[in-house]
Order: C-alpha cells, then structure tokens, then sequence
C-alpha cells in the first residue's frame, strides 16, 4: 500500500499527463438502486445517503465499482453531507468520523482493486455544502460551519484520501478557515 505522500504524487504526475476522469454523482446511484427506509436503517433514516456506508457498504461500492468499470480516475467518498449539522438531522451527529473512515475505506478498496501500474486510481474525500446557511435571521453560524468543515476534514484526512471539496463561496470560506484553525 503506498503512503498519501506516494499518492498526492502520482496524482500530481497523472494530472501533468493527462486529464483525468472524475465518477459521477454518488446521489444519483443510490437513487437508481431504489433502497427501502430498511437499506438506510429505518424510517428515522431514510434518506441519509451517508449512513449507506454502515448500512449497505455493497451498493456503495457497486457505484465506486462501476464509475471505475466505466473509465473514473478518481471516485469520490460517500460522505457528501456527513457533518455533523447534516447527520444531526438523523440523530447521527457523533458518527462524522466512524462515516468518514468507512466510506473512505470502502472507496479505497475498490481503487485500489482497479489500480494498475499504467492506470492507478485515487479517491476524493467529497464534502458537501450542508444543509444550513449563514443568515442574519439565524440558521448556523460562521463559527459553526467552521467547526463542522474542521470536523469532516480531520475525519477525511485520516483516511486514504485526496480531498477535493464542492462547496459554495461562504462555504468555502468557512472549511478554509477551518483548515487554517488548529
């Protein structure tokens, strides 16, 4: 297994060469797999995409499996909106890092299934723009998304991952400072 620092420079090597293929939306798949509130764990739960990962790892990694099949460089985490202000939505809000590091695992193993030495595969920790927004009449505020970005991405960074985060500009705004805090 190489180390972060051996993939952070293969994929800077294969970015110099090449364009590569990012997986498509990780949403869309488990729409198409038509889950029942059981899949996600109950009723209380249905709809939380992340908790798949815990719940049915095999039909997130079918997806993983078949944007490789279908020619992906790069397949993204099932982690989405696993922040803590998004879990907390399902009662799920101290589960950030135990859903981080299993979907990051479950990512990882088909990467590296698919890995060959002329065409390698990476693994995106993908972090969403959560369901909250900074607003004068309430909401969250800038120190809590602060916090949630912080949360998620030191959960991230824990695992086998390159992190590439999809987020609006205050939400960007938020996880930079996040990763700038100590």
């Amino acid at each position: 297994m190489q180390s972060r620092f051996d993939r952070i420079r293969l994929l800077n090597e294969c970015l110099a060469e090449r364009i590569l293929v990012l997986d498509g939306a990780m949403g869309t798949g488990l729409q198409e797999a038509r889950l029942t509130a059981e899949d996600f764990g109950g009723a209380a739960l249905e709809g939380c995409n992340e908790n798949l990962v815990l719940t049915r790892p095999d039909v997130v990694q079918k997806i993983h499996r078949g944007y490789c099949e279908a020619g992906a460089d790069i397949i993204e985490t099932n982690t989405f909106g696993a922040m803590d202000i998004v879990l907390a939505e399902y009662g799920l809000q101290d589960d950030v890092a135990r859903i981080n590091a299993e979907a990051g695992r479950l990512a990882r193993e088909v990467a590296d299934a698919f890995s060959t030495s002329g065409k390698p595969r990476f693994v995106a920790g993908a972090m969403g723009p959560s369901t909250k927004s900074i607003t004068v009449t309430g909401g969250v505020t800038f120190a809590e998304l602060v916090s949630t970005y912080r949360d998620q991405s030191l959960a991230l960074a824990r695992i086998p991952a390159t992190s590439r985060p999809r987020l609006s500009a205050s939400d960007r705004l938020c996880a930079s400072t996040a990763c700038e805090s100590p």
